[in-house]
């Protein structure tokens, strides 16, 4: 009888914590024994580690990172009557949290060969309302600081980082968060950095910013009972989930490193296969990239569909998934805002041809084959080619 195949998961979250488990479970202890469960030691220690990590003067500890997008556009200065760009092919909570700001969101193209928001085309969409630019830093990989810089300088416009995917990420010698004015992050479980739950965080260089962002969390009070802010809320990260962030943060860029090589490793075993329309997302920032993702291009050129090809892997045991298969401005829910099919063709196709494969630092150079020649069997299957002339050898 075979055995069956071994799952290589989209992402395998008990590798990194069965390497911390004692030093997890001793950190939640020290938690429960203190008992500040609410903006207690852990997240303080944790808000300075990691604005200090990614090159940043203040960290603000909030519920998740479309609440560090809203909070912190809202204490940039940003809101009603100000124009804020954005990238369509994003998550939607961008969006979500420009929205939340009371800003109007103006949605803008991408680069096809990166996924990142094509600063061309941002710059043709600034008119006299627009405030802020949200770069979004996609699968791990920054936008060009010195491009963002540039912009922002000629159109006085205000830098605000969607680094959600991009923790400790660099480029150009610059760290994820510390471009602009602010970044938000989120600790969403499966983030280079995540949590046992939720959580998010705003960087920002401005005392002033944080400051408001601390006391917009906190119901709008500057000390206990005292409210000075109306749009304040409900959003303060748990002090169990800064205790295992703190504890995870010394760990990250070696994990970010691994995901790095495990991508090296991808590309060089799908180079063979570009000429048959499996195309990676082009890395501009080397060792840069943190690779929250790594995704690729299913072409027109390719002789199996997307689907078709996940299919293909699913009976080989190993999980993928679409980083994302509806662009913000196609999606039901903001339909109000006015735009249509067509008006963003890059993302729109992006969105009918990207793959991402399995990507955690804990992942092997073996299973990263696996992987491979699981594509290229599928290839070989959907050109309907012979073994003896395969487009690529699964050996």
């Amino acid at each position: 009888m075979t055995k069956p195949r071994e799952l290589i998961p989209f992402v395998d979250l008990s590798w990194q914590h069965d390497q911390i488990q004692d030093e997890m479970q001793a950190a939640l202890t020290a938690v429960l024994s203190r008992g500040d469960f609410v903006l207690g030691q852990a997240v303080k220690e944790l808000e300075a580690a990691f604005a200090a990590a990614s090159g940043a003067q203040h960290g603000v500890g909030v519920g998740c990172g479309t609440d560090a997008i809203a909070l912190g556009l809202s204490a940039c200065g940003i809101g009603e009557g100000d124009e804020v760009l954005l990238p369509a092919n994003t998550f939607v909570a961008t969006l979500i949290g420009i929205l939340r700001s009371g800003a109007t969101p103006i949605f803008v193209d991408c680069d096809r060969e990166t996924a990142l928001i094509d600063l061309t085309a941002a710059e043709a969409a600034i008119t006299p309302k627009t405030r802020a630019i949200v770069p979004v830093h996609l699968y791990g990989q920054m936008v060009s600081p010195s491009g963002l810089k540039a912009l922002a300088e000629r159109h006085n416009l205000l830098i605000f980082e969607d680094a959600a995917q991009a923790h400790l990420a660099q480029r150009e010698g610059v760290t994820a968060g510390s471009i602009g004015m602010a970044a938000a992050f989120s600790f969403y479980p499966s983030k280079n950095l995540g949590a046992i739950g939720d959580g998010g965080m705003l960087l920002t260089q401005e005392a002033l910013v944080a400051q408001t962002t601390r006391s917009l969390r906190n119901y709008g009070a500057v000390r206990k009972y005292f409210h000075t802010e109306p749009q304040g809320t409900n959003s303060r990260l748990d002090t169990l989930q800064a205790s295992v962030l703190g504890l995870k943060l010394p760990y990250l860029r070696e994990w970010n490193q691994a995901r790095n090589r495990i991508a090296q490793h991808y590309d060089e075993r799908l180079a063979s296969l570009r000429e048959f329309g499996i195309i990676p997302m082009r890395n501009d920032s080397g060792t840069g990239h943190v690779y929250h993702l790594y995704v690729v291009r299913i072409t027109a050129d390719c002789p199996l569909d997307r689907t078709a090809l996940q299919l293909a892997l699913e009976e080989q045991q190993i999980q993928s998934g679409i980083h994302y298969p509806v662009p913000c401005h196609l999606q039901p829910a903001f339909q109000s805002l006015g735009y249509q099919a067509g008006d963003f063709p890059m993302s729109e196709a992006l969105s009918q041809e990207i793959l991402s494969l399995p990507m955690f630092p804990g992942m092997t150079l073996e299973q990263a084959d696996r992987v491979i020649d699981a594509i290229a069997q599928a290839m070989n299957s959907g050109a309907n080619l012979p073994a003896s002339s395969t487009v690529l050898s699964v050996k």
